[in-house]
């Protein structure tokens, strides 16, 4: 543990407990459910300290202890030497808290909000006067304080929630996943502002993140596990836990990297494996020290599955360097050297015995499930989507990237049928969307970007409900109700509301949902927006399968590096396609800094960063 030599720690925790009560559901267990078992841990004045960890491993709850929102039932627990338990509200006047959903009032302009807080704070006008200008300079939202919160961006709603955080002026900040559902610009200019706070200011920050790029740019990490610390200290030790297990593999000529991706993470002996610049990275279980050229190929016999066929065999292997990410995966695995859960079904065998290895060449894309022509959606005098074209291969995965308000959801909520276009021409397996909505719904499934199940029905009830809704009756719908529940691992918990489901089980049944009448065209809107890594990987195994079955796949997505799984992708920005292509295209299009390979994040913001330029000088106001 770090301690600074001077005054007390910011926060030091000891043998930290936290149980809650949950009915229902075998899977996660009836009655009590441990959310901190046992845990102690410090974090020294100054730092800017992550905690990182699956999906129900206690990040919440911890940041919700320490803020003095709720108590534990051991242990004790202080905040600038200040004792939780006896006194929460002298913790609770020396510290910030920012929640996942922070409560800006939409109907309020961005000044009014700050002025709430003020208020809420006993903050003074001449305190105010000093202090407005500072946080509305750093968030860049002095332009904007007459702007109703309700009409900001959703990067531009997490910087004014995270100025009117700052209001009074805290000791201690504590953000709870403050990128989420953030785009990548958005997302750099929020850390930007955070490590300003630290280094300039002096700000102790403690964070939680399913980023783990953004826990490498930490002072110290926590690493959290079913309630549990499995590791603390500097990034780069959890990343030196997959030293000598790291590489690179480049795909046969015609099959695509989610393929390669996806095979391998079938095999036992793979830690992880990820697309990247049209390459697959991935971690090895066992550690092969100092691995020259002429021991590299051993790798793919190292590595061989059970099949007949190693997924790496004739495949190029290159070593590459660690990073957090790898550690990360590494330390997890060793927490279930047998996994809690079998590896997940792939959903395109009930749809097809074979996996298919290559996708639609440009010279026959196969017929198009989608085609959009000068779609436009206009409210009042604001212009949402701005005469966008595109079209979509059988079986291909398209991806809709882009910064939070650039028209990715006002556009997929058109080809839904959710919303009406004001223009243009809109086409969905044959079907003019625009005129004939009902039919075309019949023919695809649709993942909304929060959770829009009903939260007191059980699983089960939810099948059954959206099954009927689908018009399935009798047997077949018995049947595909059993299949969601095999494939997506929910019969354990068919019995438990699902509002009390943690996120990814969530976001699983929101997909069985959306499958359960074996639709032709999938859209998943921030399918994977808060998710850790590991439900990461499992959710786009099951894409992949969909799509070599035959299913279309139309993504928007936050996590760059999720791009790699799409066929083609077009980024938005001010309801305008900015740039078009195959990943490997608009990668392309990424200006060349020295640092290697460029990735989809680097083009992503040289794309619309440029863009912006170009509408600045030439008068624009975007």
């Amino acid at each position: 543990m770090i301690v600074a030599a001077d005054g007390p720690p910011a926060v030091a925790g000891r043998g930290l407990r936290k149980t809650f009560r949950r009915k229902g559901g075998r899977g996660l267990g009836d009655g009590l459910v441990t959310a901190l078992d046992d845990i102690s841990f410090v974090v020294p004045p100054g730092a800017l300290v992550a905690l990182v960890g699956p999906d129900g491993a206690g990040k919440t709850t911890l940041i919700r202890a320490i803020a003095g929102l709720i108590a534990c039932d051991a242990g004790t627990l202080t905040v600038m030497g200040i004792d939780v338990a006896t006194d929460s509200q002298a913790v609770q006047d020396r510290i910030a808290y920012m929640p996942q959903r922070f409560g800006l009032y939409e109907d309020l302009s961005v000044q009014e909000n700050l002025d709430l807080y003020a208020d809420l704070h006993g903050v003074t006008g001449a305190i105010r006067a000093a202090l407005y200008p500072r946080l509305l300079g750093m968030t860049a939202l002095a332009p904007f304080t007459r702007r109703l919160a309700g009409r900001l961006s959703g990067g531009m709603k997490q910087k004014l929630g995270l100025a009117c955080t700052l209001v009074s002026t805290p000791s201690l900040l504590l953000l709870d996943e403050p990128t989420v559902g953030v785009d990548p610009l958005s997302r750099r200019e929020l850390w930007e502002i955070i490590v300003r706070l630290v280094r300039d200011q002096g700000l102790t920050v403690l964070l939680s993140t399913a980023y783990l790029d953004e826990a490498e740019r930490c002072d110290q990490v926590f690493v959290l596990h079913e309630g549990r610390i499995l590791a603390e200290g500097p990034p780069s030790a959890v990343t030196g836990r997959a030293a000598d297990r790291t590489f690179q593999a480049e795909p046969a000529p015609g099959q695509a990297a989610r393929i390669l991706q996806s095979r391998l993470l079938d095999d036992p002996r793979i830690v992880d494996a990820v697309p990247e610049a049209g390459q697959v990275r991935f971690v090895i279980s066992d550690v092969i020290p100092d691995p020259a050229p002429d021991v590299i190929p051993a790798i793919a016999t190292t590595v061989a599955t059970t099949v007949a066929t190693s997924p790496l065999a004739g495949v190029s292997i290159t070593a590459v360097a660690p990073r957090f990410e790898d550690g990360f995966m590494v330390l997890l695995r060793q927490q279930d050297a047998v996994p809690e859960t079998p590896t997940p079904a792939n959903p395109a065998r009930d749809r097809s015995d074979l996996l298919v290895e290559s996708v639609p060449s440009g010279d026959d894309p196969g017929p198009m499930m989608i085609e959009v022509h000068d779609l436009v959606r206009k409210f009042g005098v604001f212009t949402a989507v701005d005469h966008v074209s595109f079209a979509v291969a059988r079986g291909t995965i398209f991806g809709l990237l882009g910064p939070n308000g650039a028209g990715k959801t006002t556009t997929f909520r058109m080809l839904c049928g959710l919303l009406s276009a004001t223009a243009g021409t809109l086409r969905v397996a044959g079907l003019d969307v625009r005129a004939v909505r009902a039919a075309a719904r019949q023919h695809f499934g649709y993942v909304a970007q929060k959770f829009s199940l009903y939260g007191q029905l059980s699983v089960a009830e939810n099948l059954d409900f959206f099954a009927s809704a689908y018009g399935l009756q009798g047997r077949r719908k018995r049947e595909r109700i059993d299949w969601a529940l095999h494939h997506f691992e929910l019969r354990s918990l068919m019995h438990l509301a699902s509002g009390q489901l943690p996120g990814g089980f969530k976001q699983r049944l929101a997909m069985a949902v959306a499958l359960l009448h074996e639709p032709e065209i999938l859209f998943l809107d921030e399918p994977t927006s808060g998710a850790d890594p590991r439900a990461r990987r499992a959710f786009w195994q099951r894409i992949t399968g969909l799509a070599a079955a035959g299913v279309t796949v139309v993504v928007t997505t936050h996590f760059m590096e999720e791009a790699e799984y799409c066929d083609h992708v077009a980024i938005l920005d001010a309801g305008r396609i900015l740039a078009a292509g195959t990943p490997a295209s608009v990668r392309a299009q990424a200006p060349a800094d020295g640092r290697g390979a460029a990735t989809m994040d680097d083009a992503f913001v040289a794309i619309v960063e440029q863009a912006r330029a170009r509408e600045r000088a030439a008068g624009g106001t975007s």
